[in-house]
């Protein structure tokens, strides 16, 4: 980034809410008066982590009641959240067919433009008879998740991914992605230091906890706490981007908080457009705020819930 080396870093870990809680982070600092501008966000490579990437290594260890919040598989976090909350099959890939349905729509509007910056990857292969190796410049400039051939009568034939009689299946649930987000904080004599157009408020974050074997029902808890940190109610927040870890938990988020559909993920969310965990929440921050702009809208929120039993929410004004 051509940063100076006085510039520090820090990493930040709340699983699927890290790039969320990176914002919230430099925000807090910059209230507080010890910063004046900071760059929050995440990056995730799912393709190369350890437990789940293309070279799995499990701590046996971790896999104990002890430890339950961390070791519960995710999958299987989804099935108790569907027979908790009654989410039937259909209504969970008819739920993945619209998320994949608005994102072609948003692609075919050209609205991801405003927030992706095309990233060039220099891949390498290695030819084992003449021992040669070749590279190959790869240009990154658009969500690759995005099904643009799928159908209801082909997600409805995908077999269960976690239990052998279960619902959730490789095409209701979030895709694993590699990806990448960033976003500029500052306080108000930065901004006219730098003469800096705003495109929105922080307004407040929040976290909850709940059981690890529902943790899809984070949300649940948070929103409502964030909204009274913030003195809003919910009818005030026209655009929820809402991280779809599994349509069964986003269904039931949804349904437990009676949220309006329209204004949830109106351009696709995580199942069409992928789930970097630690990038997620800055991703969806910026999808939030260029479409609060585009449709003149003034209060937004980001949600999600957390591995190991949370949710997290931040609501921005948009200026």
């Amino acid at each position: 980034a051509n940063y100076p080396q006085s510039v520090s870093g820090v990493t930040v870990n709340r699983f699927c809410a890290s790039g969320l809680q990176s914002i919230a982070y430099a925000a807090d600092r910059i209230r507080l008066g010890e910063a004046e501008l900071m760059v929050a966000g995440g990056v995730e490579s799912m393709s190369m982590i350890p437990m789940m990437g293309h070279h799995p290594a499990f701590n046996i260890k971790t896999f104990n009641e002890d430890n339950i919040g961390i070791a519960y598989g995710m999958g299987t976090t989804a099935e108790q959240v569907v027979n908790k909350y009654n989410i039937n099959r259909d209504s969970q890939d008819q739920f993945a067919f619209e998320s994949h349905q608005k994102a072609i729509n948003a692609v075919n509007q050209g609205y991801f433009k405003d927030e992706i910056k095309p990233y060039e990857v220099i891949t390498q292969s290695y030819d084992l008879d003449s021992q040669a190796r070749t590279q190959q410049s790869i240009t990154v400039s658009a969500d690759e998740g995005i099904r643009f051939d799928t159908s209801i009568d082909q997600l409805a034939k995908l077999k269960a991914a976690f239990h052998i009689n279960g619902s959730v299946t490789a095409g209701n649930s979030s895709q694993m992605s590699d990806g990448a987000g960033a976003t500029l904080l500052c306080s108000e004599k930065a901004l006219k230091l730098f003469d800096l157009t705003p495109m929105a408020r922080f307004v407040g974050f929040a976290v909850s906890g709940v059981d690890p074997k529902i943790m899809g029902i984070g949300p649940v808890l948070s929103i409502p706490k964030v909204l009274t940190q913030c003195g809003l109610k919910q009818r005030d927040i026209g655009h929820i981007e809402l991280n779809e870890a599994f349509a069964a938990q986003s269904l039931a988020v949804i349904q437990e908080l009676n949220l309006d559909p329209e204004i949830v993920n109106p351009l696709g969310g995580a199942i069409a457009l992928g789930h970097p965990l630690g990038a997620t929440g800055s991703i969806r921050t910026a999808t939030l705020l260029h479409h609060l702009k585009r449709t003149n809208t003034r209060y937004g929120m980001v949600t999600m819930c957390v591995g190991s039993g949370m949710g997290a929410t931040g609501i921005f004004e948009n200026l």
